[in-house]
């Protein structure tokens, strides 16, 4: 690449004349590194310096400007250039310099190459040191030899003869060399130049530099420019009339440059190859990769690329990728394109085998564009996938038109079609929907279109994407509706639950659909059919009983895609999540060895997702919070965690359960992340309203997490969702109201939610809903449904509930001055919410057991054998209170006020009210004669 020539022809002779030094932009430093040196050798002292650089780094351009400072500074110049046609010849270098230093005038002497032979070795080579000290004593000496490593054998002994004979003349000795060439010859760089000579090592210029070689003006295309060239001013040259408006610098090159870098390797066994390998491989670049493409065997390729990588054509790494973009796209640019195509292709079919992501593969397919490759197809859709998911609509859609180059049967190209209409929709939903209509021209086998539609749907996450699957399959559905029933079913029963879930306002009418298409004889639609009743019964919120038998009927069989539908999922696992037997049938149909549909989600994510949440409700919050965490971390590292739907449910799961564990500020910081805006779909953002009002009730924002609660409530009823399992958003939101002091919405919460939950029949909402119940009651009725809440709950596996509803229990005994009652209820309670992990819950209840004990311990200061409380209600009603004013100071019903004057009435010995006074006054006066 470092085309530069002297100004001077080789073998003229002719010193350089005096004329001002061309500007070089950006070489200021290391001029002026050089020109440092003139004083010393001005004072009579040799001196010598190397110049090193990369191909085309302007080393031929910095010794000429240092050549022509020098003459103006009153040095002799004397300058050569080594060749790599010349470097036989011997003498070659030499004859320049001793033609340049001939005195005019002066009488011949013997050419120095004429003496070079062996037996005249050594009058050569002091001919040649007596021309150069000739030279001193008309003046200072600059001697410049420019591409020392391509000097010849006989030259370079010269240059090596002479140095150690000058250092007391006024001899400045200036080399250039490439960094990195190879040793040939017999001579050494240091023998030309002594033991310490100037080093000068030149890099790539700086962005200003490269901007003025441009002719740009800073900034951040002039900094595309240098990084893509390495700053290279070579490279800069090249580029600079190729840079036209709009045009990427990482993706230019010249031809030119590719042929002057593959001549200038050639003379390195092997490296061609290596060289044009790399090119092809870019990023890929690996060493066995780099063999086996050029052909090469592994020693061979290991010197060649040894020798690429000290010449700073090839990064010094793992992956010995060409350094700058330019030349890699200049190699390519040299290439045929047929050749091209064909190293392309087996680059890609390389990469396979190696086991390279999609994407790497797919980008050498996209450059063989004229090769057949079946095999490619594959690849290129599972890279359009996620090229999709990641934000790169228009890359997926080049990898899918890519694909429908091959010769494609009437499915795969329909299912290709399908998917870049996906891809397409993003940026250009016209025609999107054309490609749409065309995929729907090439049905052709009834199955093979329901599955491939079917298909599309579970791929997508939601929102409009989902409106253009919906879209998709009812056109295939209607392609296919002359097959009947069964044929088009498991289609129709897909479509169906995509746009139930998708949908803002009500779902479809199921039982008119299902009337439809009823009866059925295939085993397949059967089971399809027993999940659209399982989800219709769910909906209605009628009856557990019916739901659970439905969905284990679905659950027949080893097709689980149906359970792999977002929404249908989500209502399965809320459903189930008290059936332990199911759970694990549920588990076993989703674990399957395939990846998931949808590209966010990881593999066996589903089967992890639905064992955390029936952990969760069975109240083994930290098993289920290990697989929540665990499964999020997965879902982060795919970029799902706020986009994709199932990775939504699982942080609000995570949220609800950390809630629960009192680790408040971990919930808070991944409610932070959550886009509340984008989340609009039926269980993606009720979970997170549901999590969010949960988490803010807990720790003291009360009035917001209320309201949180109510827009969950008014979502569900909007989506006709009556289950009330779903989400337990009332019995969160009773106590939020309780709280708030507005009594009559936490009675009318509490009533609403023990009526859907009767209705439904399952033990843990009603559990629930009757210990909301218990809080908004009084007295009697309040410890009722209390005992009943934990009677119901010790049938079912959900131990937090349990232990919820003991700890209110107890709390109510405590103050009815039932203390053993409550000592025993409340230590059930503590225990229960410790083995659940449930830390504020468990600290609640044993404060509550610490009151009770100290409620049952008598007061020290009377005989009688008060409790505290009795004492505290006796002394206040006998200063004349009311039961009522009593009950108001205490927060206390008046049923309590009344049983703790009854106990204090029959310990005293007294009939009533009128004699507690005196009663009391005694009892003091009796303690003070202790």
């Amino acid at each position: 690449m470092d085309t530069e020539v002297n100004p001077e022809h080789p073998g003229s002779g002719a010193s350089v004349p005096k004329r001002p030094a061309p500007r070089l932009p950006g070489r200021e430093p290391e001029l002026g590194r050089l020109t440092g040196l003139f004083p010393v050798v001005l004072g009579g002292t040799a001196a010598s310096a190397v110049l090193a650089g990369e191909f085309g780094m302007g080393k031929s351009a910095v010794l000429r400007t240092a050549a022509a400072l020098a003459a103006d500074a009153g040095f002799t110049v004397a300058s050569a250039t080594g060749s790599r046609l010349e470097s036989h010849l011997a003498g070659g270098l030499v004859r320049q310099l001793a033609d340049a230093l001939e005195e005019p005038g002066a009488p011949p002497r013997p050419p120095v190459a004429e003496l070079c032979g062996p037996s005249g070795e050594s009058e050569a080579l002091d001919l040649f040191f007596r021309i150069v000290r000739d030279a001193t004593d008309r003046g200072p000496l600059f001697l410049g030899i420019d591409n020392i490593h391509l000097a010849d054998a006989w030259s370079m002994r010269c240059l090596a003869y002479i140095r150690n004979r000058v250092l007391d003349l006024p001899v400045l000795i200036v080399l250039t060399s490439v960094v990195g060439y190879p040793q040939h010859r017999e001579v050494a760089l240091l023998d030309m130049v002594g033991s310490t000579p100037l080093t000068i090592t030149l890099n790539g210029l700086g962005d200003a530099a490269a901007a003025e070689i441009l002719g740009l003006a800073p900034g951040e295309l002039a900094s595309a420019c240098r990084e893509a060239t390495g700053g290279n001013p070579v490279l800069l040259q090249a580029l600079r009339p190729r840079l036209l408006p709009g045009a990427d610098p990482h993706e230019l090159g010249s031809s030119l440059i590719g042929q002057v870098l593959t001549t200038r390797v050639q003379e390195f066994p092997h490296a061609p190859a290596i060289l044009h390998a790399a090119a092809i491989l870019g990023e890929d670049a690996g060493f066995d990769l780099l063999a086996r493409l050029a052909g090469v065997d592994e020693l061979d390729a290991l010197q060649a690329i040894d020798t690429l990588v000290r010449l700073h054509v090839l990064n010094n790494s793992d992956q010995p990728a060409l350094t700058y973009s330019f030349v890699r796209n200049s190699l390519l640019k040299d290439m045929p394109q047929t050749t091209r195509a064909v190293n392309h292709s087996r680059a890609a079919k390389l990469l396979t085998e190696a086991g390279a992501p999609p994407e790497r593969v797919a980008a050498h397919l996209l450059e063989a564009t004229s090769i057949r490759i079946p095999w490619a197809v594959d690849v290129l859709r599972l890279s359009a996938r996620d090229a999709v998911f990641s934000g790169q609509a228009e890359l997926a859609a080049r990898h899918l038109r890519r694909a429908l180059e091959e010769r494609l049967t009437s499915g795969r190209r329909m299912a290709v079609l399908l998917q870049l209409a996906h891809a397409e929709f993003q940026f250009d939903p016209p025609g999107a929907a054309k490609r749409v209509r065309e995929a729907v021209d090439t049905v052709g086998n009834r199955e093979t279109a329901a599955y491939i539609a079917t298909a599309m749907l579970l791929s997508l996450c939601g929102g409009q994407d989902a409106r253009l699957g919906i879209s998709a399959a009812g056109q295939i559905a209607a392609r296919l509706d002359a097959g009947g029933p069964d044929a088009v079913w498991p289609l129709l029963c897909m479509t169906y639950l995509a746009e139930a879930g998708s949908r803002l306002g009500p779902p479809p009418e199921f039982r008119d659909f299902e009337e439809q298409w009823a009866p059925l004889t295939d085993p397949a639609a059967q089971r399809s059919r027993s999940a659209l009743l399982a989800l219709d019964a769910v909906r209605s919120g009628d009856s557990a009983q019916d739901a659970v038998g439905h969905f284990a009927d679905a659950l027949v069989g080893d097709d689980g895609e149906l359970f792999e539908q977002h929404y249908f999922f989500t209502l399965a696992t809320a459903v189930l999540a008290d059936e332990p037997a199911h759970v694990d049938r549920l588990c076993r149909v989703l674990d399957v060895e395939r990846e998931p549909w949808d590209v966010h989600v990881p593999h066996g994510a589903l089967p992890t997702l639905a064992r955390g949440i029936a952990l969760q409700a069975s109240g083994d919050l930290q098993r289920a919070s290990v697989h929540f965490e665990s499964l999020l971390r997965r879902f982060d590292e795919r970029g799902g965690t706020t986009t994709c739907p199932v990775g939504v449910l699982c942080a609000a799961k995570l949220v609800e359960c950390w809630v629960e564990l009192g680790r408040f500020e971990a919930a808070t910081s991944l409610l932070d992340r959550m886009d509340f805006v984008a989340s609009q779909g039926l269980f993606t953002h009720t979970y997170l309203l549901y999590a969010r009002g949960r988490l803010r009730v807990a720790t003291g924002y009360t009035r917001f997490g209320f309201e949180d609660l109510l827009s969950c409530g008014r979502r569900l009823a909007h989506h006709g969702m009556r289950f009330p399992g779903f989400v337990p958003w009332r019995a969160h939101a009773a106590r939020a109201a309780l709280a708030l002091g507005q009594t009559d919405d936490a009675a009318r919460l509490a009533e609403e939610d023990i009526n859907a939950s009767a209705r439904w029949g399952a033990a843990r909402p009603l559990g629930t809903a009757l210990t909301t119940l218990g809080l908004v009651r009084e007295d009697d009725e309040a410890e009722r449904a209390l005992q009943k809440a934990i009677t119901t709950l010790r049938s079912s596996p959900s131990r937090l509930q349990l232990a919820t509803a003991l700890t209110e229990l107890g709390t109510l005994q405590a103050r009815h001055g039932q203390s053993e009652k409550a000592i025993e209820t409340l230590r059930q309670a503590v225990e229960l919410s410790e083995q659940c992990g449930a830390r504020p819950l468990a600290r609640r209840a044993a404060e509550e057991l610490r009151s009770a004990r100290r409620a049952l311990t008598p007061a020290k200061d009377n005989e009688h054998g008060l409790t505290r409380q009795e004492n505290r209600i006796a002394v206040m009603a006998a200063q004349g209170l009311t039961n009522r004013e009593i009950a108001t100071a205490l927060h206390l019903t008046r049923r309590t006020v009344e049983l703790h004057l009854s106990g204090a009435y029959r310990k005293l010995g007294i009939p009533g009210r009128a004699e507690l006074g005196g009663a009391l006054a005694k009892s003091s006066q009796r303690a003070d004669g202790r």
